[in-house]
């Protein structure tokens, strides 16, 4: 193992080395008009609700000119609209108004269904939007429990594009994330509930516009054990709220699409699918996290219950190419980017409630390009354990961990546990910062020597001196709710290289409610230093919401009793 560590240390040596003589060029190139940044409340932006995050969304978007004035003058950016003219002040935007009601559903025959987006359960729960590499489209992830839908907006106009719902199996169905692969010519879904992950097929012209998006059901690659479909992916159809019609369709066939139970190498794909026995934990819950994909088009399938599967996105079905047990890499992990060959991965803390309990925060790196078109042996290549806390919880494959429950809760300045979650690369590639949602600080990873340097976000220079935007910004119509916890989330660089924007959950927190509370949703504006070493929260866009009246629910933090509901969980930027 330490001589694997020293091969993969020198190896990391040698590819920072090419990245930091180019990227700087790039990022320069990149950013010349400026950029915007992204928001995903996920609060209800209907009233009356009586469940979190079930009935609509907002989206947040600002300009990075408003922004640096707020940072400069402390004048607050307003978030623009999505009528197609951008104008400051006009947002944020309803979902519900960017996806219209009227939009009718057609099954993968082209015939409608009966049904319009209006009259079906669960559109909600906006967990995140990311660009796709030509910076010109936003996916939108709708996470409501047995909604299951993914779209498309175009990044400039703020118009819909495409939307569908994933396929249903005997398991379920939800969309949790879905990422863009290298080229921007797929988007590969994780159907969290359905332990499915699907691949939406994007044809571009040649200036890069989708002139069409396709869901292809031959593509899908079962994670789980007896799998049947019960319903068939959807597609949405009809004029969005700016009077475009929206375009996609449903090719393929799940006859051709990988349901098995087994690995390439013969192994249960989750436990329980035979009499095998599980020498290193296997994968007990295959609920699909996060497919984070390589410049290569991997994706590193991270699961609820531990372990991992990395497959190769380009084939049809998709095929896995490498599979881990839980103990090798622990489970719930979100966190992922690539810095020259080597992609980062984490580990946090389990969304359901048993998550309430546990405290994790690990990172591995793992050689991408041991991944070929054949399958590896099981557990190979091995990941380097860059970082695993002391304070980490015996459970979800960690067996070295305390194995007493963590019971301190959530609560600021009180509890000990760890939360590792958003991840994010300075523009070099030189830092990896990932954020802990429960402590509200951030630790650093050197990717030359791996060395660790931490900063936190509730102070005004990140090392504890003064007291930092977080608390300007904080919640203030309970007064007993703690202040200044930034509850940080999904984290994202700026082209320009000298901010990082992060996700700051609500005191309503509409997902992982057990370590995602927090005081002043909105993103933050994490302003680095020290080369990119370190960082400090320099701003919030601050969000909110009052319309939503779903009850709260924090099991271990604060009952709070004010109406702020505005919940953010993801942050990202496009470039202009």
């Amino acid at each position: 193992m330490n001589n694997f560590n020293s091969i993969i240390k020198l190896v990391l040596i040698a590819i920072v080395a090419i990245a930091l003589t180019i990227s700087p060029a790039l990022g320069r190139n990149n950013y010349h008009r400026g950029y915007e940044i992204w928001g995903s409340d996920q609060s209800n932006s209907v009233a009356g609700v009586s469940s979190r995050g079930v009935n609509g969304s907002l989206i947040w978007v600002w300009d990075s000119k408003d922004v640096k004035k707020q940072l400069r003058y402390g004048r607050e950016a307003k978030p623009l609209g999505c009528d197609g003219r951008n104008r400051a002040g006009e947002g944020p935007c309803d979902i519900r108004d960017v996806f219209p009601a009227s939009l009718k559903e057609y099954n993968s025959s082209r015939q409608p269904t009966g049904n319009t987006l209006g009259n079906l359960p669960a559109f909600g729960r906006l967990h995140s939007m990311l660009p796709d590499p030509q910076n010109k489209y936003m996916n939108a992830n709708i996470f409501a429990p047995n909604g299951g839908y993914v779209g498309i907006i175009d990044g400039r106009t703020k118009g819909a594009v495409a939307l569908f719902r994933v396929t249903g199996t005997n398991i379920g169905r939800s969309v949790h994330m879905s990422f863009w692969n290298s080229d921007g010519s797929a988007l590969l879904v994780a159907n969290l509930n359905g332990k499915v992950l699907e691949r939406i097929d994007i044809n571009r012209d040649r200036r890069g516009k989708i002139i069409n998006a396709a869901f292809n059901k031959s593509a899908s690659l079962g994670v789980s054990k007896g799998m049947t479909v019960t319903e068939d992916a959807k597609v949405y159809l009809g004029k969005n709220s700016q009077g475009k019609k929206m375009i996609g369709s449903i090719i393929g066939s799940y006859s051709e699409a990988d349901f098995t139970d087994l690995t390439p190498n013969g192994n249960c794909k989750e436990n329980g699918c035979n009499d095998n026995q599980v020498v290193l934990g296997g994968r007990p819950n295959n609920v699909i996290i996060c497919p984070i994909t390589s410049q290569r088009d991997n994706a590193y399938i991270t699961v609820g219950g531990g372990g991992l599967l990395v497959a190769n996105t380009k084939t049809t079905p998709m095929t896995i190419v490498g599979e881990y047990d839980n103990q090798v890499f622990n489970g719930a992990g979100c966190g992922g980017v690539q810095v020259g060959r080597n992609m980062w991965l984490n580990a946090g803390v389990s969304a359901s409630g048993a998550g309430a309990t546990q405290s994790t925060f690990t990172m591995y790196a793992i050689d991408d390009t041991k991944f070929g078109s054949t399958p590896n042996a099981p557990n190979t290549p091995e990941p380097v354990l860059v970082y695993k806390d002391d304070n980490n919880t015996a459970t979800i494959g960690n067996t070295q961990g305390n194995s007493n429950p963590n019971n301190t809760g959530q609560l600021p300045g009180t509890t000990t546990r760890r939360d590792a979650h958003g991840m994010a690369r300075t523009i070099t590639g030189r830092y990896i910062h990932n954020v802990d949602r429960i402590q509200n600080n951030v630790e650093v990873f050197n990717t030359i020597n791996l060395r660790r340097n931490t900063y936190d976000l509730t102070s005004a220079n990140g090392k504890g001196n003064g007291v930092g935007a977080c608390a300007a910004a904080s919640v203030t119509d309970d007064g007993d709710l703690p202040l200044n916890d930034p509850a940080p989330d999904l984290i994202e660089n700026t082209p320009d290289g000298k901010y990082l924007v992060v996700a700051l959950r609500g005191p309503v927190p509409v997902s992982v409610t057990h370590a995602a509370q927090g005081s002043c949703p909105g993103v933050g504006i994490i302003k680095l230093t020290k080369r990119g070493a370190s960082g400090r929260l320099a701003t919030v866009l601050r969000t909110t919401n009052t319309v939503d009246t779903a009850p709260v629910d924090a099991p271990g933090g604060y009952a709070y009793t004010g109406s702020e509901h505005s919940d953010i969980h993801g942050a990202a930027v496009r470039r202009k």
